[in-house]
């Protein structure tokens, strides 16, 4: 398994990385503890996590993903070996049960309530990278890609949020930063502000990647994440199960979008990413993959991806997205790729 240096961080982390979501909900502690052993035979050492995790979030499972991984961790005795991700929920007025109900936001109260009730979680003391799941500031997020200014709601200044993780950092408790399901306004503010101030800077963006959803390639990729040595951990990849091709074959395949109501993730549901979806498992079919094969290389194989944040809920699952990494595109279904996407551009966006 190939190894990537995040940002200018000093952390170096395989090109798959292994994400805890379902842990609590849909896999018990020992199915992660099966999927953990599993991925580190593999050469996995890197491992995404939320303090909100998993998802969706229920006050009766918060947090469970993180205890799941540190009763691992513990077990295991490989801390040593693993890089260690998790993330700071931000404001939503229908989570309440978050840090004792307290406000959910990104100053230096909230971000250390929520570093120290991860890290006990864990059982670990230090964060290798600590990541903002969502802006504190009113931004389109999770589906929704129009700007409404009525939304506008008091938010945490960027440079207080950088100078709150700075002192975690100075603290120990957390090592290399990143944001999540950002823009490109929200990272170049990041970067400044901490030119600016002399603040930490931001090693990552962890933001939605896949075939139906390919916005970051313009609107983040080029001036702004590559010339400011952002790197993309890019997640989603098999559009909530969309892109495995089993919902085409079934609607009623059990699965994510079968389990839970359309309104939690609507974007996966929508008719045209059905759509794009449908004619993608239609190309892999023709040129002997499967529908997984084709959404995982694609991510896989792309330049600008520093490492592709893959689930599962079975160890076969696990271990067929996991094989196919190493797997090359033709360039002639490359081609037919990008056609699709100039057909359907971005539905699951």
């Amino acid at each position: 398994m190939d190894k990537v240096r995040l940002g200018a961080s000093h952390l170096h982390v395989s090109r798959l990385c292994l994400g805890s979501m379902t842990w609590g909900e849909q896999n018990t502690e020992a199915d992660a503890h099966s999927q953990l052993d599993y991925a580190v035979e593999r050469g996995i050492n890197f491992i995404d996590t939320a303090e909100m995790y998993p998802a969706p979030s229920r006050a009766e499972t918060q947090g469970d993903s993180e205890r799941h991984l540190g009763s691992w961790l513990k077990k295991s005795g490989k801390r040593s070996q693993m890089v260690i991700a998790t993330k700071a929920a931000g404001p939503n007025a229908t989570v309440t049960w978050l840090r004792g109900g307290r406000a959910r936001n990104f100053d230096a109260a909230n971000l250390k309530a929520a570093v120290d009730a991860s890290l006990q979680r864990l059982g670990i003391e230090h964060i290798d990278l600590y990541q903002l799941h969502w802006p504190s500031r009113n931004v389109p997020v999770f589906g929704s890609n129009v700007f409404l200014p009525k939304k506008e709601r008091v938010s945490v200044p960027i440079e207080e949020t950088l100078a709150a993780l700075g002192d975690l950092i100075k603290a120990g408790k957390i090592g290399a930063i990143g944001v999540s399901n950002e823009s490109s306004w929200g990272v170049s503010e990041f970067i400044k502000q901490s030119e600016m101030n002399g603040l930490p800077r931001i090693a990552t963006i962890q933001n939605l990647y896949n075939l139906t959803a390919r916005h970051y390639e313009t609107s983040l990729l080029d001036e702004t994440c590559y010339r400011e040595n952002v790197s993309l951990l890019a997640y989603s990849p098999l559009a909530f199960g969309q892109l495995s091709g089993k919902y085409i074959d079934d609607p009623a395949a059990p699965g994510r979008l079968t389990i839970y109501p359309p309104t939690w993730s609507p974007r996966y549901s929508r008719p045209a990413t059905v759509e794009a979806a449908r004619r993608y498992v239609q190309l892999a079919r023709e040129h002997g993959l499967t529908p997984a094969q084709l959404a995982l290389a694609w991510c896989y194989t792309r330049w600008f991806v520093a490492s592709t944040i893959i689930g599962a809920t079975n160890l076969q699952q696990l271990q067929a997205n996991i094989d196919t990494y190493g797997l090359k595109l033709p360039l002639d279904l490359i081609k037919q790729v990008d056609h699709i996407h100039a057909t359907l551009t971005n539905p699951g966006q």
